[in-house]
């Protein structure tokens, strides 16, 4: 018998970096608004203890059925999230929005019928492109949490600024700088903005795909909408709706200022990775895991900029 990559892969990833078997997910709904859920992620990064369950998911009661916002890392945690949601408001799965590419939030879908799960062209693209890879990655990391788990892509594409179920009509907005196209969701009945990526609180932004100048772009867009609460796409529900928004923009400010400034000075990565973080994200989860991690992201662009190559004449 020929062994798969994959089958490879998930093989020696559930002999290294998980139990023999996985647990059960535990979806753990609750009530933010009339007709919203949220599931709350771990504030962690994707590692074998959390299987991976580190996005927030919300869940959205219509008339017309059922509406799930992201669907989670694999497609055990999908089918445990439509489970729950289904139980929760009586009514069929109908709708899957899958907000950027990254597979915390979306690579779930395989649970579903394509035909349902709806992401934005760009998503759609880049999933065709990347996917693959994070796929692997995330064997790599959750070994048997991802049993199952294979990269479909979304069947509906996102071309419309709305989509009504029933009477409960929910915004959409195509935007980016998280990632080449992040979604976000306004729900016109309760006011609720779901914010994706493009929206951290407590919790240390990620930057592995980012373009911080259009992501600042973004989110000035999100902090002029009338909404009554943000659901960000990693740490607590924001009631107010305007704290997670701007500590999200202070973040990525100050980190681009100091790696900046790093560059210019001559540390190099390792030393970047080490700078002090000031006291104001004292709050935030994982943020020396995350400001490490956007090290390697942003400094070598970075060091292209402020360094570029001089030729010595021959």
């Amino acid at each position: 018998m020929i062994l798969s990559r994959r089958a490879l892969i998930g093989g020696m990833a559930a002999l290294a970096a998980a139990p023999a078997y996985a647990a059960d997910y535990a979806i753990t709904p609750e009530v933010i608004a009339d007709g919203v859920w949220l599931v709350r992620g771990a504030d962690e990064p994707v590692e074998a203890g959390n299987g991976g369950a580190i996005a927030n998911i919300a869940i959205i009661a219509t008339p017309a059925g059922t509406v799930l916002w992201e669907c989670g890392p694999s497609v055990r945690y999908a089918r445990a999230l439509g489970q729950a949601a289904e139980q929760l408001t009586g009514k069929p799965v109908i709708r899957v929005y899958v907000s950027h590419l990254h597979p915390d939030h979306g690579m779930g879908l395989a649970a579903f019928d394509p035909a349902i799960v709806a992401a934005l062209p760009g998503t759609i693209d880049a999933l065709r492109a990347e996917g693959q890879g994070y796929a692997d990655g995330m064997y790599r990391l959750l070994g048997d949490w991802m049993r199952g788990t294979d990269l479909i892509l979304p069947g509906r594409t996102i071309t419309q600024a709305q989509e009504d179920f029933g009477g409960r009509s929910l915004t959409l907005l195509a935007l980016s700088g998280h990632s080449s196209a992040d979604l976000a969701l306004l729900d016109g009945q309760t006011g609720l903005l779901l914010g994706g990526d493009l929206v951290f609180h407590d919790r240390a932004p990620s930057t592995p795909t980012a373009d911080l100048a259009t992501w600042r772009v973004s989110l000035d867009r999100l902090k002029t909408l009338r909404h009554k609460g943000v659901v960000p796409g990693h740490g607590p529900f924001d009631p107010g709706g305007t704290a997670a928004i701007a500590q999200t923009r202070d973040w990525i400010d100050w980190l681009e200022a100091t790696l900046t400034q790093a560059v210019r000075d001559g540390l190099d990565m390792v030393e970047a990775g080490e700078i002090a973080i000031p006291d104001r994200f004292a709050t935030m989860a994982a943020a020396r895991y995350e400001m490490q991690r956007s090290v390697s992201h942003l400094y070598p662009g970075l060091e292209a900029a402020l360094l570029p190559r001089v030729d010595v004449p021959g």
